[in-house]
């Protein structure tokens, strides 16, 4: 439960800002210390009266994809502060209508129950995205989003769900792994928690949504920021839970290609370690060798899913199925467009792709 304590404290402060007695505060931070301590204390459950209350129900299909949106920064440019941010933002109203319609159109065609997003701007366009999906599409979805830190680009990254979600979060080094000068911060990352029910069992999953340092000379970086991702999840994998980390990581290493020392692959999946139980899986090594290829312009896997053992095997309530590069919902008309990073405001609309990365998704069934 990575947000929790801060939430908490944020309350004791709240209601002490309203003009209420400081007991009362730290009453609210005591039953909080004894629900954490309690095992048979969930997050449906009042810990006040021992009401519980049931999860969302387990989808019997869960679909979990992730998305480079590709600059999905919208035309108002006054909340932009840096230059490189008002030069890829849209150019007018009509523009953006355009993408968000258009992609909102792609993400109704695979429906995905989860899906992890890179290079937004901000909650308003995420919003702007699950409206025109209800309006357009009826499909609900709400948003997951906690603001970054990448002030040079202001890329951001968000989730959108239709269930599940009790739980979100961000993750800092501490002063020990900061002057250990082994891992680099993740200032575009997202963790959030799922919990849905089956029966009399709830079903969790934790997932880490992350948009590493691109471009293969900062491999030195993206190592450093594969090892604190995997530091963070290392103790809930390696007790069993699902896990799943996701996202654009920008890695050169393709599937087969992985080696230690290398772009980061090996770190993040827990092989540098000498304790297997805190492995993951890449799923992309489930797909086709000839469909696996996320980058519309770049031969590269840029993009990936990765998930604890448990969610493969089935043992963690859900089994994987399949993996998908989803590159017919992203590449309209002819064929992919070569010329896409010059052209994406200004080729013909039934010609122009919507993202310079494909959508991936990976599918689970629900084990009995």
């Amino acid at each position: 439960m990575f947000a929790n304590r801060p939430r908490f404290y944020r309350l004791a402060s709240d209601l002490q800002a309203r003009g209420m007695k400081r007991s009362l505060a730290l009453s609210a931070l005591a039953i909080w210390v004894w629900a954490i301590g309690s095992p048979n204390v969930g997050f449906g459950q009042d810990v006040s009266s021992g009401k519980s209350w049931p999860s969302d129900r387990a989808p019997q299909v869960l679909k979990i994809a992730t998305w480079n949106l590709e600059w999905f920064f919208d035309d108002f440019q006054g909340n932009n502060r840096s230059d490189v941010a008002k030069e890829q933002s849209a150019p007018n109203r009509a523009e953006w209508d355009w993408r968000v319609g258009n992609f909102a159109a792609a993400i109704a065609k695979f429906e995905p129950t989860i899906l992890a997003v890179q290079e937004i701007e901000d909650r308003g366009v995420m919003q702007n995205l699950t409206k025109v999906l209800k309006e357009q599409f009826n499909l609900s979805y709400r948003v997951a989003f906690i603001d970054g830190f990448d002030t040079g680009t202001e890329q951001d990254v968000a989730v959108i769900f239709r269930s599940g979600l009790v739980e979100l979060s961000r993750r800092e080094q501490n002063n020990s792994m900061f002057e250990s000068k082994e891992f680099y911060n993740l200032s575009k990352h997202l963790i959030t928690r799922f919990e849905w029910q089956q029966a009399d069992r709830v079903i969790p999953l934790t997932l880490l949504n992350l948009h590493l340092r691109a471009t293969a000379d900062a491999a030195d970086l993206r190592q450093k920021q594969t090892k604190l991702a995997h530091e963070w999840m290392r103790k809930a994998i390696e007790r069993g839970e699902n896990v799943i980390i996701l996202g654009d990581l920008n890695v050169e290493e393709s599937v087969g290609q992985i080696k230690a020392g290398g772009d980061g692959m090996h770190t993040i999946l827990g092989l540098d370690t000498p304790n297997p139980n805190d492995d993951l899986v890449d799923l992309l090594e489930k797909a086709p060798a000839d469909k696996r290829r996320t980058h519309l312009i770049l031969d590269k896997q840029f993009d990936r899913i990765l998930a604890s053992s448990g969610l493969v095997d089935g043992k963690g309530g859900y089994r994987f199925r399949d993996i998908e590069v989803l590159s017919q919902w992203n590449i309209r008309g002819t064929g992919a467009d070569e010329d896409h990073w010059d052209t994406r405001y200004t080729k013909d609309y039934a010609e122009r792709d919507l993202s310079d990365h494909h959508p991936v998704m990976a599918t689970f069934e629900l084990t009995p």
